[in-house]
């Protein structure tokens, strides 16, 4: 009999692209991959995927795009801040994730992999936060609460339906390919336009051991269960030394109260607002820069056997395909 296909969702964004590169390089198995536009089909067909028409909010498209698959990486939803509207971030995130486990159910797929999100943990200021973290039970942006919100709502379908689950919940996703988002920060620093920063924690993981992370979820995962991935939380004063050595051109921001920051983006958030263009950041991404993540992912190492390389090796492969890209001097890496 031939073997089975495994379907991903959201194949052509960042995480999404790197599970459907790691899924190709194990090979065994053919990989289709949701795609929604002829860019889409060729920077798939390109990597080694079969593209597939189909949308997350169409439960029937995507019943048809996993037929006859065993297991489907659900990685597709919406990553914003400072939205005007955040309407269709709750589409994608909530009702596009419940569609999937619905026609899983109905496709008779026998695994789902959910593409989650580290800050639905909601931990505490101050804590560490792991996958069995009282939540604060208040949300720093919209996009926290959309991703809590399509947690909770895959659960109860999962369980409705009678689907195996298995939730990864990555950290700041952060490698090759990744510029947008928080990837955003980076380039602004290699620029030289970062002139300032506060007192913080970040953490962060590789995109390719995100996407392995994900595959051993498929393999060894509990159903049920959630993993946290993430590789290294760093204070504000460990990151700049980072990238003092990543990128030893660029002269490292200054350190401000966290006050200041927040009156100059609130001065910043309006302008662009007047200009009708998208602000780099605004209220709701501040508090949750200001509030900082600490994030825990040894459950990962424990029992999938995940390993996390060095963040310094993020960094620098991060730095050098932003430089190779245009989207950053080449002066910044020295």
């Amino acid at each position: 009999m031939p073997t089975p296909p495994v379907l991903v969702t959201g194949g052509t964004g960042v995480v999404g692209s790197a599970v459907v590169r790691r899924l190709v390089d194990d090979g065994g198995r053919p990989v289709r991959a949701l795609a929604r536009s002829g860019e889409a089909d060729v920077a798939l067909v390109t990597a080694g995927a079969v593209p597939v028409r189909g949308d997350v909010l169409d439960v029937a498209s995507l019943e048809r795009s996993m037929d006859g698959c065993e297991v489907v990486y659900h990685v597709a939803g919406v990553n914003q801040f400072c939205v005007r509207d955040p309407a269709p971030m709750w589409e994608a995130n909530v009702r596009g994730s419940v569609n999937c486990v619905v026609a899983a159910a109905r496709a008779g797929v026998r695994r789902l992999v959910y593409t989650s999100s580290a800050v639905t943990l909601g931990e505490v200021d101050g804590t560490v936060g792991h996958e069995d973290s009282p939540h604060r039970g208040t949300f720093l942006s919209n996009y926290e609460r959309s991703k809590y919100d399509a947690e909770v709502a895959v659960w109860r379908e999962a369980e409705r339906v009678g689907l195996d689950v298995v939730s990864v919940n990555p950290s700041s996703v952060q490698g090759p390919g990744r510029a947008s988002g928080t990837g955003k920060v980076l380039v602004l620093y290699l620029q030289g336009k970062l002139p300032a920063w506060v007192d913080t924690t970040i953490s962060l993981v590789d995109v390719d051991d995100c996407a392995q992370g994900h595959v051993l979820a498929e393999m060894k995962g509990e159903p049920g269960r959630r993993y946290v991935l993430n590789g290294s939380s760093l204070s504000s004063d460990d990151l700049m030394a980072t990238m003092a050595k990543v990128a030893p051109g660029v002269k490292p921001p200054r350190m401000v109260p966290a006050a200041v920051v927040s009156g100059v983006v609130a001065v910043a958030a309006g302008a662009a607002r007047l200009r009708r263009q998208a602000p780099i950041a605004c209220r709701e991404s501040m508090r949750a820069l200001l509030h900082g993540h600490r994030y825990d992912g040894s459950r990962a190492e424990r029992e999938l056997g995940l390993s996390y390389r060095p963040i310094e090796d993020t960094l620098r492969r991060t730095a050098e395909w932003l430089v190779a890209e245009g989207l950053a001097p080449a002066s910044a890496l020295g």
